[in-house]
Parts: C-alpha cells; sequence; structure tokens
C-alpha cells in the first residue's frame, strides 16, 4: 500500500489474514509454512509466490502468552501469538508499513497515521522507538533501507534512538544480516545506503574492516563510491548484479593490505598473498555478515586476478581471456581504472583485445623478442630401401 500510494511498483503483495498457518496450509496444496521466529505460509502460482501472514497480538515475553521468547537483551526470538487485525497493527514497524487494503469494499485502513506520514514522506516507527529497535535491531537497517528507497525522512526520536541503540546490531544473527545486505545493496539504492549507513554509524557494525579503510583513504572511499554507483545503474537497465561484486569491492583494500603484509613476513608471488588474504579476511567477515560459499569463492577468485591484468604479453596473458571468472574480473579492473588505481592504457588494452579475433589476438600479446612465427621443421629425407648399405 505503501508503494502503491507513491505511484510506485510493489515488488511484491503480501496477504495478512486471521487464519492461522495451519488452516492455511489446509486450504493450499501449494503451500508451505516457513520461519521459526515468525510463521508464514508461502502459496506459490507459477513463478509468483504470496506470502500470506496471520494476525499477531502484542506480547510481554511472558510464558503466558505461549509461543513466544526473547532474548536478555529484549530481541524477540520467537513470536507466534496470533490475535486481529485490531492487535497486528501496533506490531508493524513503521506507520507507512501499517496501511491495509480492504479487498472487501476496496478501502484502506489506516490506524496510525500512516497516510499522512507517507505525504510527508517521513518515517516514524510505531510505539517507543528504544522499545522497538530493542525487540529487533534490523528495524533500524530497514529505516536506512526505506529512507534511501522513497527519499524518506527518519524521524528525529528515530535518528536518537539509532545512534543509541545500534550496537545491538551485534546481536543479530550474521546469516539474517546477509539477508539484509542484500536487500540493502542489490535494489538500486546502494550508493544512498551506503552514506546513510555511514552518518548514522551503523556500517562498520557490518564492515568494520571496510569502514577503517574508507575513513582513512580517499581514493578507496570514491573506489567504493564508484562501484556502488555502478550497481545501481546496472539495476535500473535490468541487468544482472551478483553480491559477490560488491563483497569484493568491500573487502579489496583490507585484503590488500593483509597481503602485503603476509608478502613482508614470507615469501610468496602477489597472487598468492591476495588468494591468502581473500580467505582471512572474508573469514573475519563471517562474524558480521554471513557470506555464502556460493559467493565467497568467485569473489576470492575474482580478486586473485587482478594482477594478472599487469602483464598483456605471453600465453599465460592470453589464457586469462578464457577464465571463468574474467568477466567479473575484468569490470573490477576497470573500476580500479576509474578512480587511478590501474593504468588506464592498460585498462584500453583489455578492452580493445575482446573484440580481437584469434589471430588479432595472437599478435596483441606477442612478446616484444618473440616474432609471430613458429619456425618450420626441414622434413626428413626418407631412406631409399633399395640403396645400397655398402
Amino acid at each position: 500500500m505503501r508503494d502503491a500510494l507513491l505511484d510506485l511498483h510493489p515488488k511484491d503483495f503480501d496477504i495478512a489474514t486471521d487464519a492461522h498457518p495451519e488452516e492455511i496450509r489446509a486450504l493450499f496444496g501449494n503451500c508451505r509454512l516457513i520461519g521459526r521466529r515468525f510463521r508464514l505460509a508461502h502459496i506459490r502460482f507459477g513463478r509468483e509466490i504470496i506470502e500470506v501472514a496471520t494476525f499477531r497480538a502484542a506480547t510481554d515475553g511472558s510464558e503466558k502468552h505461549g509461543d513466544v521468547e526473547h532474548d536478555h537483551e529484549g530481541r524477540i526470538l520467537r513470536d507466534n501469538v496470533y490475535g486481529s487485525i485490531d492487535d497486528d497493527v501496533w506490531r508493524r514497524d513503521f506507520t507507512c508499513n501499517a496501511l491495509y487494503y480492504n479487498i472487501a469494499d476496496f478501502s484502506i485502513w489506516d490506524y496510525t497515521g500512516g497516510v499522512k506520514d507517507v505525504e510527508r514522506r517521513k518515517l516514524v516507527l510505531i510505539g517507543d522507538p528504544d522499545t522497538r529497535l530493542r525487540e529487533d535491531p534490523v528495524r533500524m537497517l530497514r529505516a536506512i533501507r526505506f529512507a534511501a528507497k522513497l527519499d524518506f525522512t527518519i524521524a528525529d526520536d528515530v535518528q536518537v534512538s539509532m545512534r543509541k541503540n545500534r550496537d545491538l546490531l551485534s546481536n543479530v544473527p550474521a546469516a539474517r544480516l546477509f539477508d539484509e545486505f542484500l536487500k540493502m545493496f542489490q535494489a538500486g539504492h546502494a550508493e544512498k545506503t551506503f552514506e546513510l549507513l555511514r552518518e548514522f554509524d551503523l556500517f562498520k557494525l557490518l564492515f568494520p574492516e571496510t569502514d577503517a579503510a574508507v575513513s582513512d583513504d580517499d581514493r578507496y572511499l570514491e573506489f567504493v563510491r564508484i562501484a556502488l554507483e555502478n550497481t545501481d545503474g546496472r539495476v535500473a537497465q535490468e541487468k544482472s548484479v551478483t553480491p559477490m561484486f560488491l563483497l569484493g569491492v568491500f573487502l579489496w583494500e583490507p585484503i590488500q593490505k593483509r597481503a602485503e603484509q603476509l608478502r613482508s613476513v614470507e615469501k610468496m608471488s602477489v597472487v598468492q598473498s591476495l588468494s591468502m588474504a581473500s580467505f582471512e579476511i572474508s573469514g573475519l567477515q563471517q562474524s558480521r555478515i554471513s557470506i555464502p560459499r556460493r559467493f565467497s569463492t568467485p569473489m576470492r577468485e575474482m580478486l586473485a586476478m587482478q594482477p594478472r591484468f599487469d602483464v598483456n604479453r605471453g600465453k599465460r596473458a592470453l589464457r586469462l581471456l578464457e577464465h571463468r571468472r574474467f568477466r567479473a574480473a575484468y569490470d573490477f579492473m576497470m573500476l580500479r581504472a576509474k578512480c587511478g588505481d590501474f593504468d588506464a592504457e592498460l585498462a584500453d588494452f583489455w578492452t580493445d583485445v575482446q573484440s580481437q579475433n584469434a589471430d588479432q589476438r595472437a599478435k596483441s600479446f606477442t612478446l616484444p623478442d618473440q616474432p609471430n612465427t613458429t619456425k618450420r621443421r626441414r622434413p626428413r629425407r626418407r631412406r631409399n630401401p633399395k640403396a645400397s648399405k655398402t
């Protein structure tokens, strides 16, 4: 409803009902139940998935309310206490997200002044901000995401509470934070999201090594911003984006510094040190944001390939074009060239060579002192079997 009021195309449609998840599953054979913290019903129609949530009631965390559990800081671990729409509305996070469209008479039910807040383009938390952020610290990241996506301002009391309670994010499971990372940085508003996260000192809780690096190095900060701008451009053009690429951007400088340390202690090549440093830094990052192996492995390969772009002669350089991660590594290298971290002439070489045919590439990669010809062997004279052996 929020997006519809803003003349935006909603990315999906959710349904709220008084039916319990088990009752929904009994009605639809194409339904499956998900979630532990919140039990939800996913009903599949072809490629579409309709998410159906049961109205819930507010609780105080005591056992008398049934299936509910909080941790020692007040964060909700499990909350499956069902109620009516009058109960459910007060459990929503922001007023703009607490709007119900009644299909019976096509009316909007607004309990919290959400329509007015949408018109004012303001994010207002329902209830006491400190309590609501302790219940679910991820609401701070949701506030940043909505502010960036919708061009909303965050209410003053919410801003104060976010700055006071930001350390609660360290108590959120790393796997859940990866899901939030995807929503924040893969939806077309990555650059503004990044700036807002830094403004509220939340980025360092997600990427501590990166935050320290961008604070110390303006050129690396420019590199990150260019990469985020590029990602937003690809989303706007409906091109594919992969979290592997941005994760590589965020960890590039910390990995380079660690690689330099490794080379100073032990004799190894730049590629070897980058591979080892990538493994170490991505391992440290797992404690904050859990990165699935299907993204961390190609990210390490992409970063380890960067020194190979420095060499544009010889068969090994030519084989780089056939590497399965070449395109991602090439795009990464081009971003480096934009901010002066890579030689512009070499970047042009790797751009031009991709449009050449096989013969042209062979000439392009030929070493200066190595002619692009193969020495023909003289044919061996066939021995005449009738010749005399004397």
